[in-house]
């Protein structure tokens, strides 16, 4: 027998004297002097009573319970406990319920949440979760919040874990470690964690501090901090953020040590100086701000004492939008850099280097419903190649827009209307003020199968030019009458199509415009060119962008179409398409320097894009000209992407006299959790690398590692390198510089392989 008789005879007066004790199953009192290994006895205490601060009621389950209820309650053997969203297991429990504090003595594990914490001795008061837990392993799992974002609670949860010295409960989700280690690394691969004199993790602002801390990377130091803070969501916290390192061929060694101020929730700023071996210290800053009715993002670099220019640099882009009234906004975009190599020299932002007109825009827009309005001033700094002509554009200030649109006329009538007042200034060329008039007047007509809209409208302009030469006048008007008829037919077949029933369409298309002619040689071009030919273009009035010249036209434009639509939700799962455009009249209207069309019939446009094997995509375009039996322009593009992260790319471009280039890339999976990255863009016409890439990633479960090179070729004919290697632990930090905004940008359909390190308010990751 595992207890003495006496004992059993004091307990039982207990059960009896309190009536709170039972067995598992009803007994009478003389069953309750069993042997405990073969019936466990059961504690309830009722600690919800009116007036008092506990809540919830605890159970205790052991081999032997005895003691006074209202006093103390000793718990010997498989002792388990409950109560609320805690539960404990033990060799040894003492429960004093006035001060609602426990003892655990003996293979201790507490569980709480999805938290779960081991030890060998626990002392903690309950309902205000104060105490501590010696020579502890715990791991902590991060529980989402109710409000957070869909994008927050899809991410997968941080669990972090790791043993101290001693673990002190500081309130419900505050914990105190002392001398403890932590990782986010399942507890059998813990390829790294931090070492610390003290881990400090506050699970309501969800944010932990460290003191004196390293962080090992396979069992080697990698860094030391005296003050740690890190987040314990992967949100954003501030901080000193990891520093970011590599090298370029135009700065040498390159390091940088961003400070974040994470100032609200809807503002923070980055202030990052940044060291470059063969130029010296830039100073960059970042501000963000979100609020309902604006945001913004002001971004400067200033580079003093350029050591290889000897000249002072800077750049700066400021953003604002906002919401004056209902129906009322305001866009400030300005931008500028201190010269014309700035961007090739110095950027951190490789995307950025090809610029060349940087926009300086401010302009207030109002929606009325069908009618809106809009005033905006414009204008650009060109960064321009020194050996070359200037070819600053035109300034707008101002510019005035007013569009409207009533489709609820009489008869089915549609009233449309654009127009415009501008007035272009430049240092060097002629200048003057446009003002813009263009009603038209449509009559929609459509069926389930045919549509026709028939539409005719004046284009009316005034010019009034200064800096004019000779013998031209300064007022030039031109009325232009324009007449189009826009048509089609809808046809629809089942087709079996490899095995599935789908929907095959045929839809032709024919498109008339009418443009008389009218002498326009006389007036200066400020912002028009003939425009790409495409079928965007081929089904529009005018064969220029721009308003200063209006083409004359006597032209139909033929386009069929044919689709294969999934029938059970409609999605489209090829599509191709065939047109051209025929002339009644040769052209007469042209640009400076432009050469009159004297064929009767444009070049011939095809496109093709669709599914056409399993996870495999093609989009080509095809421009072939009849009159000299040649291509002009031909490209093809091909993806195959059976599941994230895993993506081959294949493109081939061919402009007639002016691209020939082949771009191939690609994110594979090699062995293990390595991962290849390329791409390679070569120009066949010019002999030349455009950009290529090159680099590895490793997926170890808690921290990915890439590597990556890549080399880009500037607009000024020179090219620039750099080297990326960054190492992420997750839940913890980013070292070294980051090219995944890189890989995006050169990789379609390039995936990120591990999870998110932020869960921003400003935008995708």
């Amino acid at each position: 027998m595992r207890f003495r008789w006496y004992g059993h005879l004091v307990w039982g007066y207990f059960l009896f004297a309190v009536g709170t004790a039972v067995a598992d199953e009803p007994r009478s009192a003389d069953a309750a002097t069993t042997d405990a290994t073969q019936s466990r006895l059961t504690l309830s205490h009722q600690l919800n009573q009116p007036g008092s601060s506990q809540s919830g009621a605890m159970f205790i389950s052991a081999d032997h319970i005895s003691g006074r209820e209202d006093v103390k309650t000793v718990a010997v053997g498989n002792v388990e406990m409950r109560r609320d969203d805690t539960e404990l297991t033990s060799d040894r429990l003492t429960y004093w319920p006035v001060e609602d504090e426990m003892e655990a003595v003996g293979h201790v594990r507490l569980t709480r949440d999805t938290s779960v914490m081991t030890g060998p001795y626990l002392r903690l008061k309950v309902s205000e979760s104060l105490g501590y837990l010696d020579q502890p392993y715990y791991q902590f799992k991060e529980k989402p919040k109710k409000e957070a974002s869909p994008l927050a609670l899809a991410r997968k949860p941080l669990t972090a874990s790791g043993e101290a010295r001693r673990l002190d409960f500081e309130g419900k989700n505050h914990y105190r470690l002392t001398s403890a280690t932590y990782s986010t690394c399942a507890p059998s691969r813990r390829d790294w964690y931090a070492e610390a004199n003290q881990i400090t993790l506050d699970y309501d602002r969800e944010v932990g501090k460290a003191s004196s801390a390293k962080i090992y990377f396979k069992g080697t130091p990698i860094l030391y901090s005296p003050w740690l803070s890190f987040s314990l969501n992967n949100r954003r916290k501030t901080g000193l953020l990891a520093p970011t390192y590599g090298t370029t061929s135009t700065g040498g060694i390159d390091l940088t040590l961003p400070w974040y101020w994470n100032i609200a929730p809807n503002m923070d700023a980055t202030i990052s100086p940044r060291l470059m071996s063969k130029r010296g210290v830039q100073f960059n800053g970042e501000i963000r701000y979100l609020e309902p009715t604006f945001n913004g993002e002001t971004h400067i670099e200033y580079l003093p004492n350029d050591r290889i220019t000897h000249t002072n640099r800077s750049a700066y882009s400021i953003v604002h939008n906002q919401i004056l009234a209902p129906g009322l906004t305001g866009v400030i975009n300005f931008n500028g850099a201190s010269d014309d190599t700035y961007f090739t020299d110095l950027s951190s932002r490789l995307s950025v280097t090809s610029q060349t007109n940087l926009l300086r825009q401010g302009m207030l827009a109002y929606s009325g419903g069908w009618w809106s309005a809009s005033i905006q001033a414009l204008r650009y700094q060109t960064l321009q190649d020194p050996s070359a002509p200037v070819t600053e554009p035109y300034r707008m200030l101002p510019q005035a827009l007013l569009t409207a649109v009533r489709p609820d006329l009489p008869a089915g009538l549609t009233f449309n209307f654009s127009g415009e007042y501008v007035d272009f200034s430049h240092p060097t060329l002629v200048e003057g003020s446009r003002f813009i008039a263009y009603p038209q007047i449509s009559l929609p007509l459509q069926t389930s199968a045919i549509f026709v809209t028939p539409k005719i409208g004046i284009h009316v302009t005034r010019y009034n030019l200064r800096n004019q030469a000779a013998g031209v006048p300064d007022q030039i008007n031109r009325e232009v009458p324009i007449f189009s008829v826009d048509s089609g037919v809808v046809m629809e077949r089942s087709v079996d199509w490899l095995g599935h029933s789908l929907t095959q369409t045929l839809e032709p298309r024919f498109y008339y415009v009418r443009i008389p002619y009218r002498d326009q040689s006389q007036i200066p071009v400020f912002d028009t060119a003939v425009a790409d030919f495409n079928f965007a273009q081929m089904f529009s009035e005018n064969r220029y962008a721009g308003s200063d010249r209006i083409g004359d036209a006597n032209q139909i434009t033929t386009a069929v179409t044919s689709r294969l639509i999934d029938p059970n939700n409609g999605g489209e799962l090829m599509r191709a398409t065939v047109g051209q455009r025929f002339y009644f009249n040769s052209q007469k209207v042209t640009l400076p320097g432009e050469v009159a069309r004297t064929q009767s019939r444009t070049d011939l446009l095809t496109t093709f894009s669709g599914l056409v094997m399993p996870r495999t995509y093609v989009d080509a375009g095809w421009q072939y000209s009849p009159s000299i039996h040649h291509t002009k322009v031909f490209n093809i593009g091909a993806r195959y992407e059976p599941e994230i992260g895993k993506v081959l790319n294949a493109g081939y471009r061919l402009t007639r006299n002016d691209i020939k280039q082949i771009d191939v890339s690609a994110q594979w999976p090699l062995f293990g959790g390595w991962r290849a990255v390329a791409r390679y863009n070569y120009s066949i016409q010019d002999r030349r690398l455009v950009e290529a890439l090159g680099g590895l990633e490793y997926d170890g479960g808690c921290w990915v590692a890439r590597i990556v090179v890549h080399r880009l070729a500037t607009q000024l004919g020179t090219s620039s390198s750099a080297l990326f290697f960054q190492l992420e632990l997750n839940g913890m930090a980013s070292l070294g510089s980051n090219p995944i905004d890189l890989l995006k940008r050169n990789i379609p359909g390039y995936g990120v392989i591990n999870q998110p390190t932020a869960d921003p308010i400003f935008g995708a990751y």
